[in-house]
């Protein structure tokens, strides 16, 4: 009897901290606010390039980043722009705060020519 009320307690106890845990988690989540963009710049990928060798996009100015996967699995990734799409996150709003030529690279592994996917994408004054 003695173990049936312990296994039960232990039972309870995880119960509550699960609900718990789960509702940090969803709270800890922060959303990004919708900024409208004014622009749009489509970006498409097939195997081992990008559909152009550099991309220009204005400091300041929000802009609609789209994402679109033509041959191949691949995916974008700018780190300085805080930047990253792929299939199943397509598209973001960006407002770059600063100017300059900033690396694009696949950001997934996609064979043998992966490494030399790049591009750039160039945030004007």
């Amino acid at each position: 009897m003695k173990k049936g009320m312990a296994w039960l307690a232990a039972c309870m106890l995880i119960l509550v901290l699960v609900a718990c845990g789960n509702a940090n988690n969803s709270n800890s989540e922060a959303s990004e606010p919708e900024v409208e963009a004014s622009e749009q710049l489509v970006i498409k990928a097939s195997n081992y390039e990008f559909d152009q060798p550099e991309y220009r996009i204005k400091k300041g100015v929000p802009v609609k980043i789209v994402y679109e996967n033509v041959n191949g699995n691949h995916g974008i990734l700018v780190p300085e722009l805080n930047l990253q799409l792929d299939t199943r996150k397509n598209s973001k709003v960006i407002t770059p705060d600063k100017a300059g030529e900033f690396e694009m690279s696949c950001s997934v592994f996609c064979g043998s020519g992966h490494s030399s996917m790049i591009s750039k994408i160039i945030v004007e004054e």
